[in-house]
C-alpha cells in the first residue's frame, strides 16, 4: 500500500483561476519525488493542500490509510512536515536549539525526550554546533539545515520541501542533496531545480496549469523534450 495517495485533486482560488484540476498521483514510503513545473504550475498549491492548509473541490489525499478530513487534519499534519521556500518563515525562536524543540513542546514531550531528540537531530545534521546560535547569525545552508531540523525531530512519516535549494551556495547545495539522499522518510521535492531533481529523486511529476503532464522516472523525463516543451522548460 502507498504511503501516501491523491485522488482526483481539483483546486480553484477566489477569483476563479484553476491551480488544480484532477491530479492523481501515489508516494510509496521510501520514494524521494520531484515535483516541478513554471511559476504558476500550481506547485506551491499541491503541498498546501498535502498538508491540510488548503481544501480541494474536490478529490482525496490518504496518508497511510488515514484520510484527510477536518476531522483528523491534527493527526495527518502530525505523520507530515513541510519545509518553506524561506528559512527564515521557519526560524523564530532565540536559538536553533529552541527551534527545534519548539514542535515537540507542543506535542507534550517531557525536557528529557525533547533533550535528547534535539540533540539526536542536530548531530544527524552535522549542526549540533549551531544548537545556541540565533537563526539572524546563520548562513543560508546553515538556516535551510536548522529548518529541516525542526521537521526531523518530529519523525514524519513524508516530508514536503519547497524550492529547498533556494538561497543556497553550490556547496550548502551539494550537502543538501546528500542529506535529501540520505532521509528514510519519503520526500516530496518542489522544485524548479533540474539538477537536484535528477540527483536525488527517483520519480518525477511534471505540472502544467495545474495538470499533472507526467509521472516517471527523472532519466525518462529529462530526456522527452516535447514534454518538457510542453511543460515550459
Amino acid at each position: 500500500m502507498a504511503l501516501l495517495t491523491a485522488e482526483h485533486l481539483t483546486f480553484a482560488y477566489p477569483n476563479g483561476l484553476c491551480a488544480l484540476d484532477d491530479v492523481s498521483f501515489s508516494i510509496e514510503k521510501t520514494d524521494c519525488v520531484g515535483l516541478i513545473g513554471c511559476n504558476g504550475a500550481g506547485k506551491s498549491t499541491l503541498l498546501s493542500v498535502l498538508c491540510g492548509l488548503s481544501t480541494p473541490l474536490n478529490g482525496t489525499v490518504t496518508l497511510d490509510g488515514i484520510e484527510l478530513t477536518k476531522e483528523n487534519l491534527a493527526l495527518i499534519r502530525n505523520m507530515i512536515g513541510m519545509v518553506f521556500q524561506n528559512p527564515d518563515d521557519q526560524l523564530f525562536m532565540p536559538t536553533i536549539y529552541d527551534d527545534v524543540a519548539f514542535g515537540l513542546q507542543n506535542r507534550g514531550y517531557t525536557p528529557d525526550v525533547i533533550s535528547r531528540k534535539v540533540s539526536t537531530t542536530l548531530k544527524h545534521l552535522h549542526i549540533e554546533h549551531l544548537a545556541d546560535r540565533p537563526p539572524y547569525r546563520l548562513s543560508g545552508g546553515e538556516k535551510r539545515s536548522a529548518a529541516i531540523a525542526t521537521v526531523l525531530s518530529m519523525d514524519p512519516h513524508l516530508i514536503l520541501f519547497d524550492e529547498p535549494t533556494a538561497f543556497l551556495d553550490p556547496r550548502s547545495k551539494r550537502n543538501f542533496i546528500h542529506l535529501l539522499r540520505s532521509m528514510t522518510a519519503a520526500r516530496l521535492v518542489a522544485t524548479h531545480d533540474i539538477e537536484l531533481v535528477s540527483l536525488a529523486c527517483n520519480r518525477v511529476l511534471v505540472l502544467k496549469d495545474g495538470k499533472l503532464l507526467a509521472d516517471d522516472t527523472p532519466a525518462h523525463v529529462f530526456t522527452n523534450d516535447a514534454l518538457l516543451e510542453q511543460a515550459g522548460f
